[in-house]
């Protein structure tokens, strides 16, 4: 999305920010899988894995998860129904995907998995950016 952005010239204009359900991996990067993928589409993939704060539900507009199960989680950690409201899941944004379809995890997976979870997230943040562009009238 920040790539889209900011080949769109609307970065200043849209914040953005990625975090988790989990504390796995925070204050880790990106996984070098998929900086590679995105490196190979000239996309810089990077930033800190940090969790979801209840402040989030309050700071953006959207809170956009990537599969049932964090948006499961997510509709737990919200804080009232004002942020329980704001939360989507991230296919969803995709006209051309099954709706409430999770991104699959590339994580444990070989082969072109982060390629592919590339190319639906590029997809889907597409169609983010037109309902973004609708609704805010940008």
């Amino acid at each position: 999305m920040r790539h889209l952005l900011e080949t769109e010239q609307l970065a200043a204009h849209i914040e953005i920010d990625s975090a988790g359900t989990g504390a796995w991996h925070v204050g880790e990067p990106p996984d070098r899988r998929a900086r590679a993928a995105g490196k190979r589409r000239g996309i810089d993939v990077r930033g800190r894995a940090r969790r979801v704060v209840t402040k989030d539900f309050e700071y953006f507009d959207y809170v956009i998860a990537m599969d049932r199960s964090n948006h499961s989680d997510l509709r737990r950690m919200a804080p009232n129904p004002v942020g329980k409201g704001k939360i989507e899941l991230f296919r969803n944004f995709d006209p051309t995907s099954p709706r409430d379809a999770d991104v699959p995890d590339p994580y444990y997976g070989a082969g072109d998995g982060f390629e592919r979870v590339l190319d639906i997230c590029e997809a889907a943040c597409r169609g983010l950016l037109q309902h973004i562009r609708e609704i805010h009238r940008l």
